[in-house]
């Protein structure tokens, strides 16, 4: 399928966020305090850390739902003051309308944005496609699965064509066989269509597989612990490709390096490639290991 928006892994032109010492109060309460964090275009990083950090109060800044005073969040070199259809949002409760179809669901952003009825159609009619969902467009959210309602969803996010990805624990409530399909499909949505991700969630293993980056949050409120490149190949492992055991190294031995880290990381047996055939692990060891 051709989209028409084709940008795949070629450098994007679009999608650098900036957030600058960005501090958020929700009444008395400081959920996130300080903090600062550089996306470039097209990367991929998932923000992790506890219940309560405030992973998604910085994901609804970038999304413009919650007010930032001053030019704390920056998009491509212009200051966030709400919502944007360069911004495109996936909720982890799927927030679709039950009272419209599939197809409807997805038309929704471009009708809002003024498109006539047949062209917004017509683009959600190609972004189901493109998310495998085609035969389903008639049909009303409740008689969809949890993991096809979210793939309407990222269909949704993606129809307006969003420079950036914001993805707030998009498959935490699916079982773990769903969730690994839907986190493989997700990588192939972003290489081939090449948005900024921003990813909240609390699942190392989730995080390693997924990200390019990880930055891992305090508790509240919640700052910058540390920020982690994930140095390793893509493409990922595919089930066309044998997986290579490799033996426990620290984290360094695999590419991976990061700042302000209190103690080495271990990935057993390859990370990312033993990952998608279901056997990552991850986890600190002791300073002293």
């Amino acid at each position: 399928m051709q989209l028409s928006v084709e940008r795949g892994r070629m450098a994007p032109l679009s999608g650098r966020v900036e957030i600058r010492d960005l501090s958020v109060r929700f009444g008395g309460h400081a959920a996130i305090e300080g903090f600062g964090l550089a996306i470039e275009a097209g990367e991929f990083v998932c923000l992790l850390g506890p219940s309560g950090c405030g992973k998604s109060t910085v994901l609804n800044a970038v999304a413009g739902l919650v007010p930032v005073a001053g030019a704390k969040v920056v998009v491509d070199g212009k200051p966030v003051s709400g919502p944007g259809a360069d911004r495109g949002m996936v909720f982890q409760q799927y927030s679709l309308f039950p009272w419209k179809t599939v197809l409807e669901n997805v038309a929704f952003g471009p009708r809002m944005q003024g498109t006539p009825r047949p062209e917004a159609r017509r683009k959600a009619r190609e972004y189901l496609e493109f998310v495998g969902l085609s035969a389903f467009a008639d049909k009303y959210p409740a008689t969809l699965s949890g993991g096809m309602q979210q793939r309407v969803g990222i269909a949704r996010a993606l129809v307006n064509h969003p420079s950036v990805l914001l993805m707030d624990e998009p498959f935490a409530a699916l079982d773990a066989q769903t969730r690994g399909l839907m986190q493989e499909n997700l990588l192939r949505l972003w290489d081939e269509l090449g948005a900024t991700v921003i990813f909240v969630t609390h699942d190392v293993d989730e995080a390693l597989y997924l990200a390019d980056r990880v930055v891992v949050m305090s508790a509240a409120p919640g700052r910058v612990l540390l920020d982690l490149e994930i140095g390793l190949p893509r493409p990922l492992l595919t089930t066309s490709s044998p997986c290579q055991p490799l033996p426990r190294r620290s984290g360094s031995a695999y590419g991976l390096s990061g700042r302000r880290a209190s103690a080495p990381l271990i990935i057993s047996a390859g990370a990312r490639n033993e990952k998608a055939a279901g056997r990552c692990r991850a986890w600190p060891l002791a300073p002293s290991a």
